[in-house]
């Protein structure tokens, strides 16, 4: 008798208001794992991500770390130098554009992010250093990890858009598109990245 109850309360209330487990995997044209890839899961009348705690881009070995970030759209991210020499960040990305003057070891500042998109990092005394902050307005998205998978969990049933991005992908902005549908008992798939 409670077994019926629970589903006929399940089956009345709207596929948005379920919430499901999603498993992705990424794989590059090489049918490889793709480590590091954002994938970001929107879903139509979805929930919007909020900043929550502090986001950092360290400056650190003469390198950005980490290489990705990712934050939700409003986050200010702190550039902290953590080197011995100064450092000059910039962007010249349509998402965000900035420019933080020489500062040297120990001194930080800091940008809002206030526009969804890929913001390219680098520095402007040091050619090497490059990274990315991929500012999202959802809040179903991560970075794969070494094999390729993110998992992701209460993301709301229903219709939903999956973008990949990741500098190796050979597609306008490096991003690659895809519909899907998250049944109620979640989603499971793979993505592989076509040249």
């Amino acid at each position: 008798m409670y077994r019926f109850i629970a589903f006929l309360f399940l089956s009345m209330l709207p596929a948005a208001a379920l919430a499901a487990p999603v498993t992705i995997d990424v794989r590059g044209a090489n049918g490889q794992p793709l480590a590091d890839a954002v994938v970001m899961v929107e879903v139509a009348g979805g929930p919007r991500a909020v900043p929550h705690g502090s986001y950092t881009m360290e400056q650190k070995a003469i390198a950005f770390q980490p290489h990705v970030l990712i934050v939700p759209v409003g986050a200010a991210v702190s550039f902290p130098n953590r080197d011995p020499v100064r450092h000059h960040v910039y962007s010249f990305s349509k998402a965000k554009k900035f420019d933080l003057k020489l500062y040297g070891r120990e001194d930080q500042r800091s940008i809002v992010f206030d526009q969804p998109g890929v913001v390219a990092l680098g520095c402007n005394i040091h050619d090497s250093m490059n990274a990315f902050v991929i500012v999202t307005a959802t809040p179903f998205a991560a970075k794969t990890n070494g094999m390729g998978r993110i998992a992701l969990t209460d993301v709301p049933a229903g219709a939903a858009t999956i973008r990949v991005w990741s500098p190796g992908i050979r597609a306008p902005g490096n991003v690659l598109v895809q519909s899907a549908t998250i049944a109620a008992t979640g989603l499971s798939t793979t993505l592989t990245i076509r040249r």
